[in-house]
Parts: C-alpha cells; sequence; structure tokens
C-alpha cells in the first residue's frame, strides 16, 4: 500500500496559500489571551528558578561537612546558625519553603497555559465551523465529511496540545537552561563550558530532524484525513453494505486506507524514535564528561589546561545540574516536534478560513422586503469555472401563483432554485423579487422569506419538537403543533412513544421516509414564508403517503409563491406555470394542457409516466439514452 502524500492531502490547495500560520494564530488569537499567557510565562520562571534551590543547598551542606566553606553563605554572618542543627534546621525551612512556593508557581503555570490553550483551541474551532458553513454549496462537493470532520477535531486538538504542552515546555525549559547556565558559570565557567560542548551537536541534530520529520507529518495529516472520510462515509451507508452483502468489501477498504495512516504515521515515528534516543546518548555523554573533569579534580586537581579549584560541593551542585541542563537541551526537538505537527494543523485551518466565497454580500446591503412575493429570473446564466450548467433563464412569476420546473435528470432545475436561496450566485442577469435584486439584500433577510422542501429531507439529532420548531425557535409549543397538524403529522406523532419529545434518531433514522417529510413541511409551515421551493418532495414515498403529503403541501402552497420540482409530472399538471428545461435551457413553457399540445419534450415525458413507451419518437429515447450516459455528476440530484 502506497503512502499518503500532499498531493492527496485534499486541502493541499489552500495549505499553499497560507503564509506564516504560526505567527497568525498568535497574532489573531492570542492577542484576547494574553493575561493567561503573560501568568504562564511569569511562573514559569520563578517555578524553574526555584527549583534548583534544593540542589544548590546540597552543595553549600556538602562543602560545609568537609570544611571547605561556611554554610549557607548567602545568609549575613550575623544571621548564621551558630550550630550544625541550627543549619540544618535553616537548610530544610529554605528547601520547604522553596518547595511549597514553588508548587504554587507550578499550579499559576499549568492555569496560564491551559487556560491560554483552551480559550485559542475554542475560538478556532468555532472561526472555523463558522467559516466552513458559510462556503459554497460547491466546495462540500468536491470534499468529504470526514475530511473536514479531521480539521475542526484532529487539527484544532493538535494546536491545543502544542499552545498548552508545547508552550509550556518552550518557557520552562529555556529558564531552566538560562537559569543553570548561570548557575554553572557562577561556580565554575571551565567545568560549564566542558558541560555544554553537546549543545551544538544537539542544535545540529535537532536541525536536521526537523528537515526530516515536517513531510512526514503532512503525510499523516493527509491520510488520517483519508481515513476518517472512508469511515465516516461506511457508517453513513451501513444499510446499503448490509443489504448488499459488502461488509467484507468494506473491510477491505478500510484495511487499504488504515494501513495508508499505518505507512504514513509509522514513516515519522520511525524518524522519531530514532532521534531521541540518540539525543539522550549526546546528552549523556555530556554528562559522563562533566562527571569524569569534576571528579578529577576535585580528587587530583585540575585537569590541563584548567586551573583554580573546585570543592565537593561544587562539583554536586555540577552533577545535579548538568543533567538538568543537557537534557532540556534535547527536549527541544520533542518541541520542535510538536510544533512542526501544529503549523501543518494551522496551515489546514487558516486555508480553510482563507478559502474564497464565490457568495459575496455587501457589509451595506439592504433587508429583503416581501409584499407579494414577484419573481422573476431576468436571462440568468451560472455554471462552475465557464462551464454553463443553466443558461438565459427567463420567467416570471406572480405571487402567489406557482411555477412548476421540469425535465431530464441533470437539466439544472435544482440550481435554477438553488440560485434564488443563493446557494451559488449567477454569472450573468438578475433574480429580482418585488424588484429587488437579491444579489444587493442580506442572506439572512432573503433565506427568511424564502421556504425549502427536499426529497432529502434532514432531521437533526433531537426531538420531534426541536426538528419542527428548526430555524423559527422563538415558536410556542402550540404553533408546532398547529403546523403539524397542517402538515398531517400530529396523528402519527401523537403516537409516538414520547409524542413530540421523542427522539428521532440520527438523520430521524426511527422515522419513516414519509413521517419524515411531514415534518419537513411542518417546519416550513411553521416558518411561513412568503415563497416556498419543493424539491422533489414526493418522488420516494408511496401512493397513500404521497395523498396525506400532497394534502399537507396544498395547504402549504396556499396563498404563496411556489416553486415545485417533480419527476411525478401528475403532482404539478396544476400549476399556474410549467417550463421545461433541458441542458440547461429553457426549451418549453406553458400550462399542462398547452405543453401537451405542443407534443415536445414535455408531452413525451408525460407519455413516459403514463406508460406510452411504445409510442414515444426514436429521437427522445435517443436523447434519453445519451442524457443518462452524460448526466453531469453536479446535477445528479435533480
Amino acid at each position: 500500500m502506497s503512502t499518503a502524500t500532499e498531493d492527496d492531502d485534499p486541502f493541499e490547495e489552500q495549505r499553499e496559500e497560507v503564509d506564516n500560520a504560526m505567527y497568525r494564530l498568535f497574532d489573531v488569537y492570542g492577542r484576547d489571551n494574553w493575561v493567561a499567557a503573560l501568568v504562564g510565562v511569569v511562573a514559569s520562571i520563578f517555578a524553574r528558578v526555584l527549583d534548583l534551590i534544593p540542589a544548590i543547598m546540597l552543595g553549600y551542606a556538602v562543602d560545609a561537612l568537609t570544611g571547605d566553606a561556611a554554610f549557607l553563605p548567602f545568609l549575613p554572618a550575623s544571621m548564621r546558625p551558630s550550630t550544625e542543627t541550627g543549619g540544618l534546621y535553616v537548610a530544610v525551612a529554605v528547601i520547604a519553603g522553596a518547595f511549597l512556593v514553588g508548587a504554587a508557581f507550578h499550579w499559576l503555570r499549568n492555569w496560564g497555559w491551559n487556560s491560554f490553550s483552551q480559550h485559542i483551541q475554542h475560538a478556532v474551532r468555532t472561526d472555523t465551523y463558522d467559516k466552513m458553513q458559510r462556503l459554497n454549496m460547491d466546495f462540500f462537493a468536491t470534499k468529504q465529511t470526514g475530511e473536514m470532520m479531521s480539521i475542526l477535531s484532529n487539527d484544532v486538538n493538535r494546536l491545543e496540545r502544542f499552545l498548552n504542552d508545547g508552550m509550556n515546555s518552550v518557557f520552562r525549559l529555556s529558564v531552566m537552561v538560562v537559569a543553570i547556565g548561570v548557575v554553572l558559570f557562577t561556580y565554575n565557567w571551565q567545568l560549564a563550558v566542558i558541560t555544554m560542548l553537546p549543545v551544538p551537536i544537539i542544535a545540529w541534530f535537532t536541525y536536521r530532524f526537523v528537515k526530516a520529520i515536517q513531510p512526514k507529518y503532512s503525510d499523516v495529516r493527509s491520510s488520517v484525513g483519508h481515513l476518517n472520510s472512508r469511515l465516516e462515509n461506511n457508517l453513513g451507508g451501513i444499510q446499503v453494505i448490509k443489504t448488499s452483502n459488502t461488509e467484507s468489501y468494506e473491510s477491505e477498504r478500510v484495511e487499504g486506507v488504515s494501513q495508508e495512516y499505518f505507512d504514513a504515521n509509522w514513516g515519522a515515528i520511525t524518524i522519531r524514535i530514532k532521534f531521541f534516543p540518540a539525543l539522550r546518548i549526546i546528552s549523556g555523554a555530556g554528562f559522563v564528561l562533566t562527571f569524569l573533569a569534576g571528579g578529577y579534580w576535585v580528587l587530583v586537581g585540575p585537569p590541563p589546561l584548567m586551573s583554580g579549584s573546585l570543592s565537593a560541593g561544587e562539583f554536586v551542585v555540577f552533577i545535579q545540574l548538568s543533567q538538568q541542563f543537557v537534557w532540556p537541551m534535547a527536549q527541544f526537538g520533542q518541541i520542535i516536534n510538536m510544533y512542526q505537527r501544529a503549523k501543518a494543523s494551522s496551515e489546514r485551518i487558516f486555508g480553510l478560513m482563507d478559502e474564497p466565497s464565490r457568495i459575496e454580500e455587501n457589509p451595506d446591503a439592504a433587508e429583503l422586503d416581501v409584499d407579494d412575493g414577484e419573481v422573476v429570473y431576468d436571462d440568468v446564466t451560472f455554471g462552475y469555472d465557464d462551464d454553463p450548467i443553466v443558461q438565459h433563464i427567463d420567467f416570471e412569476v406572480e405571487g402567489g401563483n406557482t411555477l412548476a420546473l421540469v425535465g431530464p435528470t441533470g437539466a439544472g432545475k435544482s440550481t435554477v432554485l438553488k440560485l434564488l436561496l443563493r446557494m451559488y450566485d449567477v454569472d450573468e442577469g438578475e433574480i429580482r423579487v418585488d424588484g429587488q435584486d437579491i444579489s444587493k439584500v442580506t442572506l439572512p433577510s432573503l433565506r427568511r422569506h424564502v421556504g425549502y422542501v427536499s426529497q432529502d429531507t434532514f432531521l437533526f439529532y433531537g426531538t420531534v419538537m426541536e426538528n419542527i420548531e428548526y430555524g423559527t425557535f422563538d415558536a410556542d409549543r402550540e404553533d408546532v403543533v398547529e403546523a403539524a397538524k397542517a402538515a398531517e403529522a400530529h396523528e402519527f406523532i401523537t403516537n409516538l412513544p414520547e409524542g413530540y419529545d421523542t427522539k428521532v434518531g440520527e438523520r430521524g433514522v426511527k422515522l419513516s421516509g414519509g413521517q419524515r417529510q411531514r415534518i419537513d413541511i411542518a417546519r416550513a409551515i411553521l416558518k411561513d414564508p412568503e415563497i416556498l421551493i419543493l424539491d422533489e418532495a414526493t418522488s420516494d414515498v408511496d401512493t397513500e403517503t404521497e395523498m396525506l403529503i400532497q394534502r399537507s403541501l396544498d395547504r402549504l402552497t396556499e396563498d404563496r409563491t411556489t416553486f415545485s420540482i417533480a419527476h411525478r409530472l401528475s403532482t404539478i399538471k396544476d400549476a399556474d406555470k410549467i417550463v421545461v428545461l433541458e441542458d440547461g435551457e429553457i426549451v418549453e413553457r406553458g400550462t399542462h394542457a398547452d405543453l401537451l399540445a405542443e407534443d415536445g419534450l414535455y408531452a413525451n415525458l408525460w407519455g413516459v409516466q403514463a406508460g406510452e413507451i411504445d409510442e414515444l419518437p426514436d429521437e427522445f429515447v435517443e436523447r434519453a439514452a445519451e442524457r443518462t450516459a452524460d448526466v453531469d455528476v453536479d446535477e445528479s440530484e435533480d
């Protein structure tokens, strides 16, 4: 199984556009949390300085016992204990005080860095989600749910780990290195130089590690997105897997993407597990040199090229602090390791945040004011990447009337109506509601006046009540019940185990398709929009359920401007106007009777549903075969 590469990263294009991602993270989100970071920095300094006191006190004690120096020389002579027992008590008090005060600073340090990281994590996740949900629908058509979940979950969590553990360690280790270095040079600068000999080697080794590990982490981020996408896709389609008896096939596919993640992650692990033992050897070599030179100095005298004296107490301090000095230097590699992971994640996060939207809203846009509900499409053209999907769409719907859109699969019907909701913005032409260009009004006000009932009904995990009032959160229970009654849903809802408080399950799995559809209609009735879009609202239900849904739709569409898409032409034959689309263009328009009389595409589609297959012209059948083969995947929902 091949390892994922950066080319496989679905967000690679976004990542390439991001400069200085980590600087931006601190600049944008760190400013609001600088107090917590300052507490963390200051507490780190004091906590680590206090941690040095026990080792220093031990050195003084050793020198005092051997008679090389006075015990507690940092105290004025008048304050030094006169007895050894008194000196012991003072030393114990100093060490205990250092531990107690140090514990307080350790607590402050942890509070500061945890507060800093948690607040930034929360802000980044919510901002990323907010940006993501406002992107165009064509963005979601090219990205899988698992890949986007990977950013909101894994990448954001990785930032938190660096901001907490990584930043904490940066200041903790920096203070240790500086403070210990000052102490060691103060005691004996010559031996301190020997202690620091491994430092440039560690720096060079760390640099090589970073160069090797960075591309590996990019591979890991890509492969984990693939794995999440496969798992999310399979769990969402578990019914199809079971009915198709393809459990073994899907297990193999999951094993494949899991192996891809394993290979990428193992590649990073292989480098990492070589790096840290090697650093330990280098730091150990520094300790051995310090121990050898210092021990020789105490027992024999200064080693060659060195001069001066070294007491036993000073040697003890060197032995204790040299390990605490060299090993933190090695741990900087671990911090860089965390930094590289966080950098890759921040690039994905900001790459997503910077994703441009095709829908541009003027901050000074006016609120849409709907009175009659008249809708006009004025020579509208739209497409992706200069490839038109619909073009020269031109029609007018008077307020309160119904217009039906029909046509073969892939003709562009759903796209035409998604333009009214501004899921996309038109490339040419205008769409006007009561004379107002919808591109010049605010999106919230536009969508507040337009209701949408789809064939693919989506219910959120929660109760029936919560799903009906979704989007109309200020509605009271009586309004919800009245909307359900109008949608022919009240009777089946009251028969549920807990009535309106029954949990519907994920995506409404506990309800039938017809029940979910009627809840969706109740939601639209409760919203009470002036303009209504019905997108294949009854195509996937049985005849009896269709009758109930059609009755609720009749109530819903009464006195509203209504757009209806339907493959079952019997459901729209009474529309005030029917527009027939083919290959993204209007080819016929009129009433049901007018279009039958024209004996064109609409009449042929009607003949298909009437069972008059043998009477259809050969040209229509051949054209239908071509359309089926060439249907645009972007219009597959039509």
